[in-house]
């Protein structure tokens, strides 16, 4: 087995997964990324300087998928895998009785079955590498409260810290910590999208309305700092670790302050 500790990133052809792909590149890991952007994958690697890093298409949705795309990074890494970063995932919203079937289906798909076939393929590699080995979620600021016109985004993104607890109990006899990384509003290619309802972008609308929107570089630390620590949380930006504060000891507040604002989150 390789001396040489790997990263599998998911999401990877864009945001905060090019992002946190170079982060771990630049400290000597070998880094794999996936995604269904072929472009954007090589266009990633292309900023990664030396030749430990690697590329594998990869639809989160398929379970069978997960297994190959793991067993071919593991063995182009030298028969290691010590960090799943699952961070693959879309973002849709509007009032829940007007979205459609097909957006619902998409959301649950990705980014809640992505992040649970992802946990069970990664597993036997993680049980490998433990102690030490870590698979980190992205979660997001919507996992933590609830926010008008993103109904489904938030139910996914609550699911997959409900599924981060649940996996740091079940996998601490092996070793393996377990972490949900939970971002603000972050400066990626998803904030970028124009609103349905609007001729402004996502992130247009939210500078407007003040709301804080963080730049992609302050995300790659966090991640580091998930998979070497020992918390359930980590929050990215002012905003989510002041609202992950105030749900827990001023829920009445946050309630109040979502109804007034009726403004969407992503991570």
């Amino acid at each position: 087995m390789s001396t040489r500790r790997s990263i599998f990133i998911t999401g990877g052809g864009s945001g905060i997964g090019r992002a946190v792909a170079i982060y771990f590149a630049e400290r000597g890991w070998f880094v794999g990324i996936a995604d269904i952007n072929q472009q954007g994958m090589e266009d990633t690697l292309g900023l990664i300087e030396g030749g430990f890093k690697y590329s594998h298409r990869l639809d989160v949705r398929d379970r069978a998928a997960w297994d190959v795309a793991l067993e071919a990074f593991s063995t182009a890494a030298g028969g290691r895998i010590d960090a799943v970063f699952n961070n693959a995932g879309i973002g849709h919203g509007g009032p829940i009785a007007e979205q459609p079937t097909g957006e619902i289906e998409a959301l649950l798909d990705i980014n809640l079955k992505g992040v649970i076939y992802g946990a069970q393929a990664a597993y036997p590699h993680l049980k490998k590498t433990a102690p030490g080995s870590a698979l980190i979620n992205t979660a997001s600021l919507a996992g933590i409260i609830g926010a008008a016109n993103l109904s489904v985004y938030c139910a996914t993104k609550w699911a997959v810290r409900g599924f981060t607890r649940s996996l740091d109990a079940e996998w601490a006899p092996d070793g393996i910590k377990v972490a949900a990384l939970c971002p603000g509003f972050i400066d990626t290619p998803i904030i970028a999208q124009t609103r349905p309802d609007s001729n402004q972008s996502v992130k247009e609308s939210l500078v407007e309305a003040g709301v804080e929107v963080n730049p992609v570089s302050i995300v790659p630390k966090v991640v580091w700092d998930a998979v070497h620590g020992d918390k359930l949380d980590y929050t990215v930006g002012k905003t989510a670790s002041r609202l992950l504060m105030l749900s827990r000891f001023l829920p009445g507040r946050v309630r109040k302050e979502m109804r007034r604002q009726g403004i969407g989150t992503q991570g």
